[in-house]
């Protein structure tokens, strides 16, 4: 067993295509040149080990400030930034919370930084997908097929974790818990594009692949998990759903329910940039706004605090890991709920991707994602319970959300 982090040199291994949050002013001209790797089982801190890492190849990650000052570079050579990935398992333990069951995609790093360098290609990777993850040798449009999906728990295994979270909310053990399902089809032929057509669902901000030697994740996400720049940290917290029609939209903002939950999820995130070493008072820029993504209205709010001292990449992991959009209140105490309630890990869920750059930080929360490897597609949906939670509204909610990336996926 290796502990602490795993680094290599970039040679055809990971091969990302638009990494999510990179500058779009660089993302034709700058190619992978090594790559960091932690798994659960290798030991240590992970947002410590990753932040070391990527301080030790020259991005300014121990000073967040100075990130947040510093120009963007430009010449041939120099280094752009890093993407950056970490799962929910990953999260779970640098919070010191519960990890949960077992990831369905162990084969996928916990952590994976990819060190990105100014190159004068002028040509951008169009698909990041390792040939590996090609099926029965088939490579084109035509070749690809997506089997039948086989869901983690059944309608009524999942109307049932959310009356368990029903009755530890009545108990007090909690104020909200997130539930998620899982599932997973096999395939044949080349992933690539339908990854891509994932990353182009409307309203991702994070759209973007990250590829490794047999494994591939790509995002659709519209949440900030956390940005940092010009000097302030940022997150934008996602919760309350509806079908993106008219009647969803006055449905959605006169839901008290909604509103509550929302709310709740809101001053979770205050808390935790609270908690921050080097930041000044917390604020709530927006709140309740609705917005779009791919046929469902979401609200979101805005929380920003600024940087007035010392702040370090390893803290801000910390502190953000995992999102308390898709963990719930208590943060830990939902953890410890979801490790019971949920039957399979969250795997590449309700974690974190995005981008560490020179001058900023922008990290996606990996929902609306999917992953493949070793032969099958994955994918994850849930949402946050409260006491106003109907089970069978919860699970319809599940389907509407995950029904999008499915559609992408089978090439609809």
């Amino acid at each position: 067993m290796v502990h602490g982090k795993r680094g290599y040199d970039h040679c055809a291994t990971v091969t990302p295509a638009v990494p999510p949050g990179s500058p779009a002013s660089c993302q034709r001209r700058h190619g992978p040149s090594s790559v960091f790797e932690w798994f659960l089982g290798d030991g240590g801190d992970p947002a410590e080990l990753v932040t070391a890492w990527l301080a030790d190849n020259g991005l300014p990650v121990r000073d967040l400030l100075r990130t947040a000052n510093e120009n963007h570079p430009n010449g041939v050579g120099t280094i752009c930034g890093s993407s950056l990935y970490v799962s929910a398992a990953a999260g779970s333990v640098m919070a010191g919370g519960a990890v949960g069951r077992p990831t369905p995609v162990p084969g996928i790093p916990d952590v994976a930084a990819v060190l990105y360098r100014h190159t004068d290609a002028g040509e951008e990777r169009e698909s990041g997908v390792s040939e590996r993850l090609i099926r029965n040798g088939a490579s084109g449009p035509e070749g690809w097929s997506l089997g039948p999906w086989t869901d983690s728990w059944t309608r009524q295994d999942h109307a049932e974790a959310v009356e368990k979270v029903r009755a530890a909310i009545r108990r007090g053990d909690v104020y909200q818990v997130n539930v998620v399902g899982h599932a997973s089809a096999p395939y044949t032929g080349d992933p690539g594009p339908s990854l891509q057509r994932v990353t182009k669902l409307s309203g991702a901000r994070y759209g973007g692949v990250l590829a490794g030697r047999d494994w591939a994740i790509a995002t659709a996400s519209p949440e900030t998990l956390v940005e940092v720049r010009a000097g302030r940290v940022v997150t934008r917290p996602i919760k309350g759903t509806r079908p993106a029609t008219a009647a969803g939209r006055r449905e959605l903002l006169a839901s008290a329910k909604e509103r509550a939950e929302h709310v709740m999820i809101v001053d979770l995130e205050r808390n935790d940039l609270s908690r921050l070493p080097g930041v000044g008072p917390v604020r709530v820029d927006e709140l309740f706004a609705v917005r779009r993504w791919s046929g469902l209205w979401q609200a979101e709010s805005q929380v920003s605090a600024p940087i007035q001292g010392s702040l370090g990449l390893a803290e801000l992991l910390r502190a953000v890991c995992p999102g308390g959009s898709v963990t719930g209140a208590p943060k830990l105490a939902a953890l410890d709920l979801i490790a019971e309630i949920e039957p399979v890990g969250r795997g590449v869920a309700m974690g974190a991707l995005g981008w560490v750059g020179t001058d900023h930080v922008d990290l996606g929360l990996t929902i609306r994602t999917a992953a493949v490897t070793d032969g099958r597609v994955h994918l994850w949906a849930g949402g946050g319970i409260t006491w106003d939670s109907d089970p069978a509204a919860e699970v319809d909610e599940a389907a509407a959300k995950a029904a999008p990336l499915r559609a992408a996926l089978l090439g609809d």
